[in-house]
């Protein structure tokens, strides 16, 4: 921000002892506003010529002061050029900072990425989970193996980012770390939270990020089917240890808990609804948000079975889960010993909850939202892969009561035609949400 006057002036200032020998002083207005120091140089009155603010003679020693000057004036000017630059109001106070190296040090990317990802861990559990920390100690892990791979630098300053910055993390995480499209648009945006962070603190004046787009690759992630689901739920385990993570994984798919909340249900979170139902009532980790979700048969035969398991007793927990870890490459084995094509994973089971379980048989998706813990209504239609035979059995539907009316029968089903004709309009919208692209 331009000033509305500025002046800078050197001169000698007036020891309370007399002598020639006076120190040289550097003065600073800006808007009126004085501001002065010492340059820490002396020099002898009678040499000082005080309209040209400069020492005389052409002896070295007033060359080498009037030199100093010189390079004082330069870089008291660079610095009313950076604050401008950096959209600040110019001050006397602030170039006074400036002259007596008062300014803020330079801040470093890496620092503040370490900054914030400790502020993050000390609001883990309350606010964050564990794997959200994880994720950004990872993130900062890459910006930094990058910066030394392209520029060969330990950290860099916020006013080195720029858009080919950007863009050259992007190729080296496809690349060099071999990550996918969305994997890699997930580090950058984990990366773009601290520069952000750094723009809002004024630490950056611009955004680096401002011209680049990344679109995420839709993601191939189906539900079971009611068919692979029954195979699984039926299967015949010759090892305890399977038997266990399928009946974990088959309860995920009756209730929709994500793993760690599934890790983490106790038996206290087990209680009667208003319908005098059982239901489970606790928050998720990952978003705060109540989950109210009713029991449904197959999830109650999997809790009565589990009772009076050690494990269950000895930790108070509703079922014997596994590290995540070990959930998902047990559940590799299971879904090859059921012939289960897809891979089967501990999210797998949430979307089958999501469509095949709940969608699918016509429970609304304001319902499902609720009991998946969602905040909106879109993220539950990433959910929302419809199953083929559901399409047919509403457009059997369809056709039926067309024929009806055809047939000349009472017209007072119209409003029933109505709600299926939107119905298979609302399914057909749930099919095409997959194969969108997602902007980042």
């Amino acid at each position: 921000m331009l000033e509305s006057s500025y002046g800078l002036t050197f001169f000698l200032k007036t020891p309370k002892k007399k002598t020639n020998l006076r120190y040289v002083y550097v003065r600073v207005t800006v808007d009126g506003i004085p501001k002065e120091t010492s340059t820490k140089r002396k020099w002898d009155m009678q040499r000082w010529d005080q309209q040209a603010e400069r020492a005389i003679g052409s002896k070295e020693d007033a060359k080498t002061l009037n030199f100093f000057l010189d390079c004082m004036v330069t870089k008291i000017n660079q610095c009313k050029t950076d604050l401008m630059y950096a959209d600040q109001t110019v001050t006397s106070q602030k170039i006074m900072d400036f002259i007596k190296g008062k300014t803020v040090p330079k801040n470093k990317v890496l620092q503040e990425f370490q900054a914030h990802n400790d502020e993050m861990l000390a609001l883990v559990p309350k606010e964050y989970a564990t794997g959200t920390h994880e994720r950004f100690v990872t993130a900062r892990s890459h910006v930094k193996e990058f910066m030394k791979y392209k520029y060969n630098v330990d950290d860099m300053e916020f006013r080195e980012l720029n858009f080919e910055f950007v863009k050259d993390y992007e190729f080296y995480l496809k690349t060099v770390r071999s990550c996918s499209n969305n994997t890699a648009l997930k580090y950058i945006s984990n990366f773009k939270k601290i520069v952000l962070r750094a723009i809002d603190r004024n630490i950056i004046p611009a955004d680096p990020f401002k011209r680049f787009k990344g679109k995420k690759t839709p993601p191939n992630k189906k539900p079971l089917t009611a068919e692979e689901l029954y195979i699984i739920e039926n299967k015949n385990f010759s090892t305890a240890r399977l038997a266990v993570v399928r009946d974990v994984f088959v309860f995920q798919c009756y209730t929709g808990l994500a793993y760690i909340d599934i890790f983490q249900l106790r038996r206290d979170e087990i209680k009667k609804g208003i319908d005098g139902e059982l239901w489970i009532m606790s928050d998720r980790q990952k978003t705060g948000s109540d989950t109210n979700i009713p029991l449904l048969p197959k999830a109650i035969e999997i809790i009565e079975k589990y009772r009076d398991n050690p494990i269950c007793l000895s930790r108070g927990s509703v079922l014997p889960v596994s590290s995540n870890q070990k959930m998902n490459a047990y559940l590799k084995e299971v879904g090859d010993l059921c012939g289960i094509a897809s891979t089967l994973n501990t999210h797998k089971a949430r979307r089958t909850f999501g469509s095949t379980v709940t969608l699918n048989n016509d429970v609304p998706i304001n319902v499902v939202k609720e009991m998946l813990g969602h905040k909106s209504v879109k993220q539950t239609e990433e959910y929302a892969i419809t199953e083929q035979r559901t399409i047919g059995r509403k457009m059997n539907e369809l056709k039926n009561k067309l024929a009806t009316q055809a047939a000349g029968q009472p017209e007072d089903d119209l409003s029933i035609l109505e709600r299926l004709t939107r119905e298979v309009e609302a399914l057909k919208k749930r099919i095409s949400v997959h194969d969108q692209g997602i902007t980042v």
